[in-house]
């Protein structure tokens, strides 16, 4: 069936979305990681999606947790979109 492809092509692509974020965040863990080209080339995929959080979750005792809130909110689209495939086709 088509749609359950579709469905997860989605799913996939929201995985691989998640571990490039996980990627992109243990970089800092490396000095100068962000200047190489692995680092820019995740930075331009991941940071969009990632601003909207550091905007509104505030670093606790110099931790941001904002990439871990995006990570929750991606889960959660995830799981949203399983339970709706769910609904319709079974």
């Amino acid at each position: 069936m088509l749609v359950n492809v579709i469905f997860n092509i989605i799913n996939r692509l929201i995985d691989i979305y998640m571990f490039i974020i996980v990627i992109y965040v243990l970089l800092s863990w490396f000095p100068n990681a962000y200047q190489t080209k692995l680092g820019r080339l995740l930075g331009r995929i991941s940071e969009p999606y990632l601003n909207i959080f550091y905007r509104f979750v505030p670093p606790i005792a110099g931790l941001s947790f904002a990439p871990l809130v995006a990570l929750i909110v991606l889960s959660m689209a995830q799981y949203g979109l399983g339970a709706l495939y769910n609904i319709i086709f079974f």
